[in-house]
């Protein structure tokens, strides 16, 4: 677990979210799911710019920018896992050790 702030930040970005949102708070969640994949669509038009993929638009992107665009990747995934459940951060702490556990210890 985090103790640098970062899950408070999320749950105050979600309250912020909720004050403020157009959304009834009934389609919240599945909005904040939605938008993970339009910022997921971000990071991979980045990469693109950045790796100049695309030959009509050439370099228009820097790894800095698919960097600052999979940091959104993330808030947006964090949010969306705190408005599914308020313990977000043990929901999350639990779920990486988990992976962590099948993934990084000897078989």
């Amino acid at each position: 677990m985090t103790s640098d702030g970062t899950w408070d930040t999320i749950a105050q970005l979600t309250a912020w979210l909720d004050r403020d949102s157009p959304v009834p708070p009934d389609q919240a969640l599945q909005v904040r799911i939605l938008k993970i994949t339009e910022e997921t669509g971000e990071a991979a038009q980045a990469l693109i710019g950045a790796t100049g993929a695309n030959p009509r638009k050439g370099h228009s992107h820097t790894m800095a920018d698919v960097s600052k665009e999979l940091c959104d990747v993330i808030l947006t995934a964090m949010v969306a896992l705190r408005t599914l459940t308020p313990d977000a951060q043990t929901t999350f702490a639990k779920h990486l050790a988990n992976v962590a556990d099948r993934s990084l210890t000897p078989r």
